[in-house]
């Protein structure tokens, strides 16, 4: 996406990378790490050979978010447990008063992955004006994924087995292209962002095994949209 957004006369993205975890043989299938790299940060992993691909100069973090992170205008999160969510969360929203700096924080898009599928859910971070406009009608502020589907994600957390010690048991628990199925669908409505200038669909709902998927309106989704994809 920086690649195609370059080359389309924007700016570009500067990335950071946050992750406190190293390269084991049970991540090697699905995020196609090689041998060498196991026991490697993951983060600098994949930063190295994207830096090396495509030029840039994208930051790695080795340690969990938390406090004294550098600010950015949209966070990304794909964590494997509710309470990260959370404390996510959280911090986000202690930067709501920043609105008038330049890296002041704006959106969160939020990655879930369970076994067959899950959801990819946009919020913004306190209220953004949007441009008036006579064809729609705009929304200024979207919830955080905890606040409207807090119990629906305690309760996926508590049937969920995901960790693992071998391929052959991660793919057990996890099917093999949940994560880029994910990943894609996450990356495909920040290009409408950027490209477009406007959402109508603010993420979605994905069931890989049944193939249907259940958009996120701007406006909301009630509860049984969520257990049709689900069923």
């Amino acid at each position: 996406m920086n690649y195609a957004l370059i080359a389309l006369g924007h700016a570009g993205l500067h990335v950071r990378v946050i992750d406190p975890d190293h390269i084991d043989r049970a991540n090697g299938g699905r995020l196609l790490f090689t041998e060498a790299e196991i026991g490697l940060p993951k983060a600098i992993a994949f930063v190295n050979r994207i830096n090396r691909f495509f030029g840039t100069d994208w930051k790695a973090i080795v340690r969990p978010f938390g406090e004294n992170m550098p600010f950015a205008n949209i966070y990304i999160s794909c964590v494997d447990n509710v309470d990260a969510r959370f404390l996510i969360a959280s911090l986000l929203g202690k930067m709501e008063s920043r609105h008038l700096y330049r890296d002041s924080p704006l959106y969160w898009l939020d990655l879930g992955n369970d076994r067959n599928g899950d959801q990819v859910v946009l919020a913004t971070v306190g209220r953004i004006q949007q441009p008036k406009s006579t064809k729609f009608q705009t929304v200024a502020e979207l919830p955080f994924v905890t606040k409207e589907y807090g119990e629906l994600l305690r309760y996926s957390e508590k049937h969920s087995t995901m960790p693992s010690c071998s391929l052959a048991e991660a793919l057990e628990k996890q099917e093999l292209f949940i994560n880029p199925a994910m990943a894609d669908g996450g990356a495909s409505l920040l290009w409408q962002m950027f490209r477009k200038g406007m959402l109508t669909n603010r993420g979605f709902f994905m069931n890989l095994e049944t193939f249907r998927m259940q958009p996120i309106k701007v406006g909301s989704v009630t509860a049984k949209d969520v257990l049709k994809v689900a069923a």
